[in-house]
């Protein structure tokens, strides 16, 4: 009775910190965005037309404040289901992202000749960057989540992780401290009905009770494959709208890149075929969308007359020419592949591919290797920008991991944050093979 009394007035106070911390959440929303809007408002028309701005009749006016309110907030609305995903806390994302979302507009305006204000424009996109600047750093004390978790099972292991604060408790009892939320791996037999006891009171007060697996996947980014249950399988299925509007992303924007990437193709097949001999152009049996097999298209970056051991080492390869390794680093040797995601066989975002040997040879050795294919693979995916390259079956197992959390949490958020990432991965040749 003791026991129960103290953990219901520990509770209590959590619940009202728990609580606070919400209100706290929704405030942040309605400040950035009422405010922020507000401040755009008056500072972009205040110069131009005055206090009494809203009774003008000016077009640009109408015209340039809509579009740049409308840029504000899918702004900052995208920001914060950005800051959601794993590995995305960086301020670097900021920046692209308000620039996107300013020139989307500025594109539709030109295009159909509208009339506008550059004034608004550039004083809008100065406040948005500079209003999402200030919530990121001030929002990062709130976004840390605090997890209390119990001392069983795989759980504890958490604590080793990034990305959040973790505790064990060594006791069915809070001790007054603020945690967000309660995990627990509930497949451990050692889970005793005292604490079984602790988590319905957790419950009841409101304090959300997390299984180990889901926030495991949520800081590393990663879907454990030791084994897969039903309703794993049933979550991993990625949805077919977003598919078909990827699929149409994907052909107007290779539609509009193949003519303009003709030129840089040439030449650099032509300085390929000036070092060595042999077509500039490498082509591979790759298994692709639904175990399909495809031939993929990439720039030749090794002699052909050198041999080498079966799989590509990452380093120090002597089958690898000079260019070869300035178009690996910077996975220029990829681009060619625009014309695979031009006809269907590929995505700019997805599973990296892998040849048709290297296939079997995985799924003899790694459980459900070939549910990867439920997407269309890409040119860059979650596994390269947060892994790099892996050849072997240990680092592939790793791989595997994260393209199931991608399959799992398919959706354009993370597509546009692999794109950022591998712009980063691009710059620094991290990952290269």
């Amino acid at each position: 009775m003791v026991m129960k009394d103290n953990l219901l007035n520990s509770n209590q106070i959590f619940t009202r910190r728990h609580s606070r911390w919400y209100e706290r959440i929704l405030l942040s929303y309605i400040f950035q965005f009422i405010s922020g809007g507000f401040v755009l408002v008056v500072v972009s028309a205040v110069p131009i037309w005055g206090f009494k701005f809203w009774n003008s009749q000016d077009p640009n006016l109408i015209t340039s404040l809509s579009a740049s309110l409308v840029s504000f907030f899918i702004a900052t609305f995208s920001l914060r289901k950005l800051f959601r995903l794993p590995g995305s806390e960086s301020v670097s994302y900021v920046l692209p992202v308000t620039f996107i979302c300013y020139s989307i507009p500025i594109a539709l305006i030109l295009f159909f000749r509208t009339t506008y204000s550059i004034q608004i424009f550039v004083v809008g996109f100065f406040i948005t960057l500079l209003w999402c600047f200030a919530g990121f750093f001030l929002g990062r004390r709130y976004r840390l989540i605090r997890y209390a978790i119990l001392p069983f099972g795989s759980s504890a292991e958490l604590e080793k992780n990034h990305g959040a604060l973790f505790k064990i408790l060594s006791s069915p009892d809070l001790q007054g401290q603020r945690f967000n939320a309660i995990v627990a791996d509930f497949d451990s037999p050692m889970i005793t009905a005292e604490w079984e006891k602790f988590i319905a009171q957790c419950t009841l007060a409101r304090i959300p009770v997390y299984s180990e697996k889901k926030i495991r996947e949520f800081v590393t980014g990663r879907v454990k494959i030791n084994h897969l249950s039903e309703n794993v399988f049933g979550s991993l299925l990625p949805s077919e709208f977003y598919e078909r509007i990827k699929r149409c992303i994907d052909f107007l924007v290779s539609l509009t890149l193949i003519p303009i990437l003709l030129p840089f193709f040439f030449i650099i097949a032509l300085l390929i075929k000036i070092e060595s001999k042999g077509s500039a152009f490498f082509i591979q049996p790759r298994m692709g969308f639904r175990g399909k097999v495809f031939p993929m298209l990439k720039f030749r970056s090794m002699y052909v007359d050198k041999k080498g051991s079966g799989f590509t080492n990452p380093e120090g390869d002597p089958r690898i020419t000079t260019i070869g390794k300035i178009i690996r680093k910077y996975r220029i040797d990829e681009l060619p592949q625009v014309f695979n995601i031009f006809i269907g066989q590929m995505s700019f975002i997805g599973p990296r591919p892998e040849s048709y040997e290297l296939s079997k040879w995985y799924e003899k050795d790694v459980p459900f290797f070939a549910y990867r294919h439920v997407v269309r693979p890409g040119i860059s995916g979650w596994a390269q920008v947060e892994q790099g390259y892996a050849a072997e079956v240990d680092g592939m197992k790793i791989k595997l991991e994260y393209d199931f959390y991608y399959i799992k949490n398919f959706s354009f958020w993370l597509d546009l944050l692999i794109t950022f990432k591998t712009i980063k991965t691009i710059l620094t040749g991290f990952g290269a093979r």
